[in-house]
């Protein structure tokens, strides 16, 4: 397993588990699905969104919310556009 694999593996982990249930549902899901999509500049991106206190990175992806410019980033934009259910 390389340290890019690993990384993806915690990630995937924590995103399960951010600590509110609609997050996490939300979290880990587009994880599972997307993470092994993301290069070391999104799995950075990722890795920051991920820092946010939940409840406000929840009405950032949920447009209850506008998140600052920095955090204006494709990798939000992919959550925003991720689909739990088809």
């Amino acid at each position: 397993m390389t340290s890019l694999d690993a990384r993806r593996k915690k990630l995937i982990y924590r995103s399960a588990y951010t600590g509110t249930k609609e997050t996490d549902l939300l979290l880990g899901a587009f994880a599972r699905a997307s993470i092994a999509d993301l290069d070391e500049e999104g799995l950075d991106t990722y890795e920051a969104l991920l820092e946010i206190p939940d409840p406000r990175l929840y009405k950032w992806i949920t447009g209850q919310e506008e998140a600052p410019k920095e955090y204006e980033t494709p990798i939000l934009a992919m959550i925003r556009n991720f689909k739990l259910i088809d």
